[in-house]
């Protein structure tokens, strides 16, 4: 018989709560990177491809570390990853300062510090909380627990901007590694609890791990998600790495960068909350799709609006409703197509896709740059790319995928 862990509705919260705080801090130390971009280039003088790369790598990184922890974390438990990560988020971070070659920027952004957060991330997080709620309460919280990581870019925006402005990118740095740190008290919500069994309703399938990634990569829908993930981390990414660098080019100062990736943070916890409700009450494939549509056109708006700090905040808020809006719905899909047991793994590979979306929207956008001086191709590139993912939404069905029975 299949199990999970029932939770008493004080201690859901508490799981709930935990695992926001801990995405609040790891996704406030990702989304924020690209403030450092302009001061480790002044400070190094490596250059705005070479640095795009190192953090292309991170993101990358970050999505196929995730898969790996949920194959641990489902195997011997979450506490231990989260706490494994926390060490590696704070030491890449804390390392950071002290390289000044493209090799040791991949070290300690592009593997040491991403490889943490991704341990501390969306897969483990989501996976190992929906595996102890009942299925009605899995959307709202995976939206809420989303909701804190937008929680943790509106945070930490402007207060790395500050940090940066007074005392040196440096201290930033520091600070943050320090802050990645209380992660460590948080995993105690995560330590592994007694199990009882399920009600029959809930088990689909007990197989095996290997045999449930093989039946999943097999599956129409699974891979229709992976690939509007894909788009997902192409902008996610650009906008993060290179969205100072379009408000340099516009002459704005870098205040207004960091008060748009904040906006965005703070946009999407509405559009966070938004889509676990709404995953409750639609199908969730219509809300990939249009949340996708949105995308395309609010670039094109932003591309014919006059450039200022408005046109940058009103764009960040519009960006934001929608921003990693796109992950509740998706992990709901991945849930109801092949239950919970496996989720954290199966998420994970999904966010593996994302990130591969990332590499090349951070990577491209340093191309662009460095070729063109300008970003221009990166935004027609993102409005094609989010038109084909809201396209590739629509075959997804929602039907549990069972298993072929073997003799």
């Amino acid at each position: 018989m299949s199990t999970t862990t029932e939770l008493s509705p004080r201690a859901s919260w508490i799981l709930i709560l935990s695992a926001s705080a801990i995405l609040m801090i790891t996704m406030g130390a990702r989304l924020t990177t690209g403030l450092f971009m302009s001061p480790i280039n002044t400070s190094t003088g490596l250059g705005i491809v070479s640095i795009s790369f190192a953090l292309a790598i991170g993101q990358f990184v970050w999505g196929a570390a995730q898969p790996i922890f949920g194959v641990v974390a489902d195997k011997y438990g979450s506490s231990k990853v989260i706490v494994a990560g926390a060490l590696m988020l704070a030491t890449g971070l804390a390392i950071t300062p002290f390289m000044s070659s493209q090799w040791g920027l991949m070290l300690s952004m592009g593997l040491l510090s991403a490889a943490g957060a991704g341990a501390g991330s969306f897969s483990i997080l989501i996976g190992v909380t929906a595996q102890s709620l009942p299925p009605q309460r899995r959307a709202f919280a995976a939206g809420f627990i989303n909701a804190g990581g937008s929680l943790g870019q509106f945070v930490f925006a402007p207060l790395m901007q500050a940090i940066i402005s007074t005392a040196g990118w440096m201290m930033a740095m520091f600070t943050m590694a320090a802050t990645t740190l209380l992660t460590i008290p948080l995993a105690w919500s995560f330590r592994e609890k007694k199990a009882v069994a399920a009600p029959a309703s809930a088990v689909i399938n007990e197989i095996g791990l290997g045999r449930q990634v093989r039946l999943a990569m097999r599956d129409r829908s699974y891979l229709c998600l992976h690939a509007g993930f894909f788009t997902c981390g192409f902008h996610i990414a650009f906008l993060v790495t290179h969205l100072p660098g379009e408000v340099a080019l516009c002459n704005l100062s870098a205040g207004v960068s960091a008060t748009a990736l904040a906006l965005i943070g703070l946009f999407n916890i509405v559009g966070s909350l938004s889509a676990g409700a709404l995953g409750s009450r639609f199908r969730m494939k219509y809300l990939l799709v249009a949340m996708y549509a949105s995308r395309a056109v609010i670039i094109a708006a932003y591309l014919l609006a006059p450039k200022s700090a408005w046109t940058f905040y009103i764009f960040a808020a519009a960006l934001g409703l929608t921003w990693l809006a796109t992950v509740p719905p998706t992990a709901g899909l991945v849930g109801k197509l092949f239950g919970v047991r496996y989720l954290a793994t199966l998420f994970g590979l999904t966010l593996l896709s994302h990130q591969i979306g990332g590499f090349f929207g951070a990577w491209l956008g340093g191309l662009a740059m460095g070729n063109f001086g300008n970003y221009n191709w990166m935004w027609y590139a993102d409005m094609v790319l989010a038109l084909a993912a809201a396209l590739i939404n629509l075959p997804i069905r929602e039907a549990p995928v069972s298993a072929p029975i073997q003799a």
